[in-house]
């Protein structure tokens, strides 16, 4: 008798937020690899069909764009309602759709008094509730389909701990961080084993968004580069496809009895003291 494949994502239907970014596009692609159908959304059309294409062409699967901005909840309710419509309900939701702003970045130069507090409410609002609202819309109607989903988040390392300057982005991981641990509580206790809720926390990748916090203008790395990196007893920064092992498992049946954990995937600088 054939041994069952507990991580077989076939067949299933997986909506990635933020999903044309270097990480979200890098999970996607695995989603896709494994058999998933997916869903890019955003707010970008270009760049979303453009990622949906490359990902059909690169796996033979199906694909599609959904615009919607993950923090107007009217958009993300008629993208649902058009995935539902083409595809059924989704049953993996990654809340890849993030990013930082310079003015909730504190300078060297500057201190906390010195934060652009209008800047800070933008990060917040994009990390937190962009993961809230898409959570909100896409597991509901996991719920109502009765299906048994999984919602990945992405959280940081700057939620863990204190990361110097980037005071809106730590903050706004955080709350996802417990957002995550509420919902799967929630979920759990109202709705059943149906829908499970799940984070990654990322150490540091090479992303556009870190670009100019991490290296110079002619590529080398920066003196917080060098810091973190002596940080991390791997002793590098990680690589985007190795957040697939573990969305991998978080998505799909090996982690049937997994909800409300927040998973490390840092080149274990979150465990180093230093010495």
């Amino acid at each position: 008798m054939e041994k069952e494949n507990l991580y077989d994502l076939s067949g299933r239907v997986a909506v990635v937020t933020g999903g044309y970014g270097v990480l979200g596009g890098s999970m996607a692609l695995f989603l896709a690899r494994q058999g998933a159908k997916v869903a890019i959304l955003g707010r970008n059309a270009e760049k979303g069909e453009a990622k949906a294409r490359e990902i059909a062409a690169a796996t033979g699967g199906e694909t599609m764009f959904l615009q919607a901005d993950v923090l107007d909840k009217p958009a993300l309710e008629r993208a649902c309602a058009k995935l539902t419509a083409e595809w059924g309900a989704a049953d993996i939701l990654l809340n890849a759709a993030g990013g930082n702003q310079a003015g909730a970045t504190i300078a060297p130069d500057r201190t906390i008094f010195d934060l652009d507090t209008d800047a800070m409410r933008g990060v917040v609002d994009l990390n937190f509730m962009g993961t809230v609202l898409p959570t909100l819309v896409f597991g509901k109607a996991m719920a109502d389909a009765g299906r048994k989903g999984s919602i990945v988040n992405i959280s940081s390392m700057a939620a863990q701990g204190v990361i110097t300057r980037v005071v809106g982005y730590s903050a706004s991981k955080a709350a996802i961080d417990n957002f995550t641990r509420w919902m799967a509580v929630e979920m759990a206790k109202k709705f059943g084993e149906g829908v499970r809720v799940n984070a990654i926390a990322p150490g540091f990748f090479l992303t556009e968004q870190n670009r100019t916090l991490l290296t110079n203008p002619d590529g080398s790395l920066t003196d917080r580069s060098r810091d973190i990196i002596a940080a991390t007893p791997y002793g590098r920064f990680g690589e985007p496809e190795e957040l697939n092992g573990t969305l991998g498992w978080l998505a799909s049946d090996a982690s049937a009895f997994v909800t409300g954990v927040v998973v490390p995937v840092d080149g274990g600088f979150s465990i180093f003291t230093g010495v």
